[in-house]
């Protein structure tokens, strides 16, 4: 089945807001068998808005609108989904009780009548509930000659968006597709996009069902094995061999193989395995890393405390590197990184600490330390060990490259650990 996507919204043509839905989407369809051709960004503009929903009718099975489904004026999408498929637009009671409810929840009574618009829905459409926003989703079914063509429309806001695909659009387009499709995601870190494909460059060559599909992230590369069947129980059987051999090919570069699973649970996880707490000392990345620990629900089992030693008089004073160590190697060193680690973990009485200092531009550079050089020390009770990086892109981009390798580097010296 093709599937094409329009997002609704004059502020995504001018850039005042990113488009990570049409990514998030994209992604999601592709991961469904869902071929996807064509992307198309729209204004708030009726005519412009029909003329982009009747070439995608005439050129997909499934189109997918997002946005434009407000209380104001300029949100159209309902309007003109209603006007190109000839239907008239119907009170559901039921939205308009659940909006009710939902202006009650957070204390506000001044509903105007422009949020009843939100409960006007094309008759004949599938109203799918909002549980996080006021706008409800919407499903139109099209009959034409022996195809049928399927009309998602969902809120913009990624907060209502999300939610109302996982738990009721993706469970529709699995309905309505001819096959049953499984998959399952391989994440491997501390690997390159080019090297993974090489490594596994004979099974793609050879593949037609199950499909592997690399796709690079920030520090790693996820590995989406789809098999397409007639159940779920044989799709599942088909990719088990394939998984398996990806497994034996990768080792512990692979850290999960759970599509929900963050690299940040997975060390959390270890360190409850082993009864351990675990603290950061960090420089360049300013909290980001304790943070991304902290993003774990449960989190606080095994991260007690976490300090950010950005000036080098913080370093010595909070955590103990020497001063010598700093005058003579400076702060962004292999030395300064590993007393980091081995001052955090006395500080926080941790098993496992985790420091980091580094250049992220975008000055401060020099020749023998270029912006980009990151040092990450980990501490696993007596054993420290450091890790030189390189890293390349803006401050944010390096910053972001170093807090995911710190999360890998942890998580493989937890494991490396003789207990």
């Amino acid at each position: 089945m093709v599937v094409e996507l329009i997002s609704v919204g004059t502020e995504i043509l001018l850039g005042n807001i990113t488009n990570t839905n049409a990514q998030y989407l994209a992604e999601k369809c592709a991961a469904l068998g869902l071929s996807c051709y064509h992307q198309v960004t729209v204004g708030d503009n009726e005519a412009r808005l029909c003329a982009a929903v009747r070439t995608a009718i005439d050129r997909a099975d499934v189109i997918i609108l997002t946005g434009g489904l407000g209380p104001t004026e300029d949100d159209l999408t309902k309007e003109t989904v209603a006007k190109v498929t000839g239907r008239r637009l119907i009170m559901d009671e039921r939205s308009k009780e659940r909006i009710r409810k939902f202006f009650e929840k957070i204390g506000r009574t001044d509903i105007t009548e422009n949020n009843w618009k939100q409960a006007m829905v094309p008759e004949g459409a599938i109203v799918v509930d909002n549980h996080n926003g006021t706008a409800p989703g919407l499903i139109v079914r099209i009959d034409e000659d022996e195809n049928t063509k399927h009309i998602l429309l969902m809120p913009g806001p990624p907060n209502e968006l999300y939610p109302m695909f996982e738990n009721d659009m993706m469970n529709y387009l699995q309905q309505i597709s001819e096959k049953v499709l499984v998959s399952k995601t391989v994440k491997i870190t501390g690997r390159g996009e080019s090297w993974v494909e090489t490594e596994i460059k004979d099974l793609i060559d050879t593949q037609t069902n199950p499909t592997i599909a690399p796709y690079a992230k920030t520090c790693e590369v996820h590995l989406r094995v789809t098999a397409s069947a007639d159940d779920k129980k044989t799709a599942e059987k088909m990719i088990r061999p394939v998984v398996k051999e990806l497994k034996k090919r990768f080792g512990d570069d692979i850290y999960t193989t759970d599509e929900k699973v963050k690299l940040e649970d997975c060390l959390v996880s270890l360190l409850k395995e082993r009864g351990w707490t675990i603290t950061t000392a960090e420089s360049c990345t300013g909290g980001l890393l304790a943070g991304r620990i902290v993003n774990v629900s449960g989190a606080s089992e095994v991260l007690n405390s976490a300090v950010v030693t950005y000036a080098d008089e913080a370093k010595h004073q909070l955590i103990g590197v020497s001063k010598k160590t700093l005058k003579e190697h400076g702060a962004v060193s292999k030395k300064t990184a590993k007393e980091m680690a081995k001052g955090a973990a006395k500080l926080a009485g941790a098993q496992v600490s985790v420091s980091v200092t580094g250049i992220a531009g975008p000055t401060g550079g020099t020749k023998e330390k270029p912006v980009g050089l990151v040092y990450i020390g980990c501490r696993v009770l007596d054993h420290t060990e450091v890790l030189e990086c390189h890293f390349t892109g803006n401050r944010e981009k390096i910053r972001e490259q170093t807090v995911t390798r710190a999360l890998d580097f942890a998580r493989r010296c937890v494991m490396a650990y003789e207990v």
